[in-house]
């Protein structure tokens, strides 16, 4: 590969760098949400934003999907330099990754940085060793061949991301947006994530544990005035009242079997897990910004108590309410 004279890397002080990888046939979208959710500036959020750099092995032009190149200044030196380092695919799932960018991804998890791959990612961590004995998850298409190279891994199919801390692997493209967003959460809190999701028109919250792959996942025209997307607006509105399956069905003007199995085909998940989701999603803003005790946040949100609260968020978010809410307390000190 043609070589690139390489400065030593220049950080801007204060801000967190943020390094996504650019290789030779790769597909747009997922370089795109890199950029989108970290590249683009934010004066609205009154947050220190990121500083991205493109990476590539090569200072050739790039060719991407769709028959245009590019180009970029930014070598494997500072992508292993950054405080996040993003891999959006690889150009061969079936190919090796090469010692150059399997050596920097070493060198960055060694030194600390926060690992992310997005759906065929996935083999350029496993290549480097950084998901031996871990959870991780790929493209569904991908996972039986992930297994297979990398015996090692523990990969899971059936869910959108998996979150590690310092190492996080999602699935497909779309998933992968769910992750960026994921870690604009852990990094600035719901308010922020919020607002960048709504910048770029998706919902600002979908647990990792949700499953990848949905089986009809856009309903046929015929269906879409069966009531199960007026159901679930009126659930959000009134998360704080007691939400039962036959009560969600009768306001789809369904039979209850019958607006289970079409909640499971629109959402990939269950009417009453999807409603826990909902209320974790809305308890969040509420820790963070009041004062008001844990228990009457449970409450406001919907859970009949303070233990099914605890239960349900140390579930799907891996903390507890207090711990969560100590960690934005100390952030904005």
């Amino acid at each position: 590969m043609p070589g690139r004279p390489v400065p030593p890397p220049v950080r801007a002080p204060g801000l967190p760098t943020v390094a996504v990888l650019a290789f030779d046939g790769m597909a747009p979208f997922e370089l795109g949400c890199v950029v989108e959710v970290f590249g683009l500036p934010r004066p609205e959020l009154d947050v220190p934003w990121y500083e991205l750099k493109v990476c590539a092995e090569t200072a050739a032009p790039l060719r991407a999907v769709g028959g245009f190149t590019l180009r970029t200044d930014h070598g494997l030196e500072e992508l292993a330099a950054a405080d996040t380092v993003i891999v959006p695919g690889v150009a061969d799932v079936r190919g090796e990754v090469s010692p150059a960018l399997a050596g920097a991804l070493r060198r960055a998890h060694g030194r600390g940085a926060r690992l992310v791959s997005i759906c065929s990612g996935a083999f350029a961590l496993a290549a480097a060793g950084v998901l031996d004995g871990r959870e991780a998850t790929t493209h569904w298409r991908y996972a039986d061949l992930l297994a297979r190279r990398f015996p090692q891994v523990k990969v899971n199919p059936d869910v959108l991301y998996v979150d590690h801390g310092d190492v996080l692997t999602s699935a497909g493209s779309a998933a992968g947006l769910d992750l960026l967003i994921h870690l604009v959460r852990k990094d600035h809190g719901p308010s922020v994530a919020n607002s960048v999701a709504r910048r770029l028109v998706v919902p600002p919250h979908r647990e990792g544990g949700q499953a990848q792959f949905i089986q009809a996942a856009v309903a046929p025209v015929e269906e879409e005035t069966d009531g199960v997307a007026a159901a679930m607006a009126w659930a959000l509105d009134n998360l704080a009242t007691p939400l039962t399956v036959a009560g969600l069905a009768r306001r789809a003007h369904m039979a209850e079997r019958t607006f289970i199995r079409r909640f499971k085909q629109r959402t990939g998940t269950s009417p009453l897990r999807w409603v826990i989701s909902q209320r974790i999603a809305a308890s969040l803003p509420l820790l963070e910004s009041s004062a008001a005790p844990v228990e009457e946040i449970g409450a406001t949100v919907g859970f009949d108590s303070p233990v099914t609260f605890r239960h349900h968020f140390s579930q799907a978010m891996r903390t507890s309410p207090s711990a969560y809410r100590r960690s934005f307390t100390h952030a904005a000190r």
